[in-house]
């Protein structure tokens, strides 16, 4: 199958000679055109989730559907591959359905509208935007149920839906679509947010096309993917040797007493090709926690990795895709076969990050980070409140980011580089919640040369009864250090009851009921360390300690000996680092905190949690 353009412009197209100025002019617009796509949608969308933390994705294509301009590619190819139909003038298609779109997305509650652009009837370009929507239906509030078999309890799938259909809205469909979600205002609203997003790309595609010529237009889309393509070479075969390398790393657990789930990469470059095999991944999961990974999404983690990692100036783009060959075992967590469940897939997700950190760093240990980009913790929250209106949050909320080559992590930050927190100010004005902390977690951080970021600790008081779901991960494995640098602290996840009694919650857990006046304690994980700390200048502990992000305690590990002042014993300092510097001599490229089985052993002492069995 493939999805067929229906242009009544069929023009040849040329490729023409573009000055280096147009092609200045160009980009910087279509720079533009990406950055007013986020304006229009984080205006008009209803959603926390999209309004307040941007969880969407925005993207300009060429005609043949690669990533121009945009946070991340990907959309297009999967969706062309798997559409059987006419594409035409005025059409706007809408799909959330991985298995109907070779998992252009990933989970059902990531909705994507495609938009394919035509200037005088001929097809010059696409525009798209996905938005992670409140509700999707399905078993739980938020649609994310830990404890699904199929994706058939997940929610409404969508297939690739003309909504517009020659610029006519097909409302019967919307309003089916609707009828199925618990959140169905927000999900109109933010709908028509993701649609006006994309027209408004495709406007300014026609005004540069128009100014400049649909040739040069394309030639110049040409031109940029192109130098993409020879930055990622260089970078290639700088970072990726021809003898392969081999990481590994787990999800902790799926849910429902299992775990953890083995994602492994081994790696190599053949020429200018860089190889990612996943061979060795553990099975499918019986659970939500299986990650449907599209081979061009991995060449998009990898390329948004890499050009953030050695030069940030690089326009990123799909033009390196033809570099990258990624290879993921049928069956495995990584492609799992129909109906398996998806919708937790956060989990596997965020740890593909530190993986591929893990098999990079290892040929170029002086570049690599620590980890801590290792999962997107996700709150729920709903009910009805004292008005009996029913309400429903959906909040993302922020680790430690890892130990890095040119500094500290920073505390309590995203994985995604766009995504912000929701101001606690609005989650108090909207929801029957307060926030009764908000702070970073001292010494949750590995300890290094440079520290890893500290986890955050919010505590939510609840206002009225509902119900709460919790999914995260990094409770049972730590964020593993690098080069001598310390791991960072696992994440737990406390509800203390109104009545004085408390329980600790797991990091994946559904259908929890909470009283008015409960109050959860939402700890998530520190981030790596990078280097041996006790290379770390001891006037910077102090001010980490000055500053509550290290405590006294914690300021040992650094070999540091930090007075009731705030000043460091000088004297103190010295006997102790040299006291601890045989330990540190022989320690490897990366520390993780033990084996799996000594992590699990430690399990019940330090989380709380009994281990999970293995799958």
């Amino acid at each position: 199958m493939t999805a067929r353009i229906v242009a009544t412009n069929s023009t040849p197209w040329e490729t023409v000679e573009v000055d280096a100025v147009t092609v200045d002019i160009i980009e910087n617009a279509l720079r533009n055109v990406r950055e007013e796509m986020d304006a229009v949608l984080f205006r008009t969308a209803m959603s926390p989730g999209i309004r307040e933390q941007g969880d969407c994705f925005p993207m300009v294509a060429n005609k043949d559907g690669k990533m121009v301009v945009g946070q991340f590619g990907s959309f297009i190819h999967g969706f062309m591959e798997a559409y059987d139909g006419d594409i035409e003038e005025g059409d706007i298609i809408l799909t959330n359905d991985p298995y109907m779109c070779n998992a252009a997305v990933s989970h059902l509650p990531d909705w994507i509208v495609l938009v394919p652009v035509f200037n005088d009837g001929r097809h010059i370009a696409w525009s798209a935007m996905f938005g992670h929507m409140s509700d999707n239906g399905g078993m739980v509030p938020g649609s994310i149920p830990i404890k699904a078999e199929t994706i058939y309890q997940e929610g409404i799938r969508i297939p690739p839906t003309k909504l517009y259909k020659k610029g006519e809205l097909q409302e019967d469909i919307l309003e089916l679509i609707l009828h199925n979600v618990r959140t169905t205002e927000w999900n109109r609203f933010d709908l028509n947010a993701l649609v006006a997003a994309c027209r408004t790309a495709s406007k300014r595609c026609i005004e540069i096309a128009e100014r400049f010529g649909d040739d040069v237009f394309q030639t110049t889309m040409q031109i940029m993917l192109d130098r993409n393509l020879e930055a990622m070479r260089a970078i290639i075969n700088m970072i990726v040797p021809e003898k392969p390398s081999y990481f590994e790393d787990y999800v902790c657990d799926d849910g429902v007493g299992k775990g953890p789930y083995k994602i492994a990469c081994t790696m190599w470059r053949e020429g200018d090709v860089a190889i990612f095999d996943f061979e060795g991944t553990d099975p499918q999961a019986k659970s939500s926690i299986n990650f449907y990974m599209n081979e061009e999404m991995f060449k998009m983690f990898f390329g948004s990795f890499t050009i953030n990692l050695f030069d940030p100036h690089i326009l990123f783009n799909d033009g390196f895709y033809e570099l990258v060959d990624v290879r993921i075992p049928e069956g495995s967590l990584l492609k799992p076969k129909f109906p398996a469940a998806l919708s937790g897939r956060t989990h596997a997700l965020g740890r593909i990050f530190d993986v591929m950190g893990g098999v990079l760093g290892q040929g170029a240990p002086d570049a690599m980070n620590a980890a801590g980009f290792s999962d997107s913790p996700h709150l729920f929250y709903s009910g009805y409140d004292k008005k009996g209106e029913w309400f429903q949050l959906f909040q993302i909320g922020f680790g430690g980011i890892p130990g890095r080559p040119a500094g500290d992590g920073p505390d309590g930050h995203s994985l995604w580089p766009g995504f912000t927190n929701v101001p606690n100010e609005f989650i108090e004005a909207y929801f029957p919640l307060r926030i009764v902390k908000y702070e970073p977690i001292a010494d949750s951080g590995g300890a290094g040369l440079h520290r890893g970021g500290n986890g955050l600790s919010v505590a939510y008081e609840f206002l009225v009864d509902g119900e709460v779901a919790i999914h995260d991960d990094r409770w049972l494995t730590y964020p593993w250090g690098v080069r001598g640098g310390d791991p960072g602290m696992r994440s737990t996840k406390r509800l203390v009851r109104a009545n004085g009694s408390e329980e600790w919650l797991p990091a994946k857990c559904d259908g929890i009921s909470v009283k008015e006046g409960d109050v959860l304690y939402f700890n998530t994980w520190g981030g790596g360390g990078w280097g041996n700390p006790l290379e770390r200048d001891a006037d910077l502990v102090a001010f980490d300690v000055r500053r509550g992000l290290v405590s006294r305690e914690g300021a040992n590990r650094y070999g540091v000996v930090v007075l009731t002042d705030g000043s460091v014993d000088t004297a103190a300092t010295e006997k102790l680092r040299s006291e601890m510097e045989p330990g540190r001599a022989e320690m490897g490229l990366f520390s993780r905190g033990g084996s799996i089985d000594e992590i699990k052993a430690k399990s019940l002492q330090e989380t709380h949690l009994p281990a999970p069995e293995a799958p």
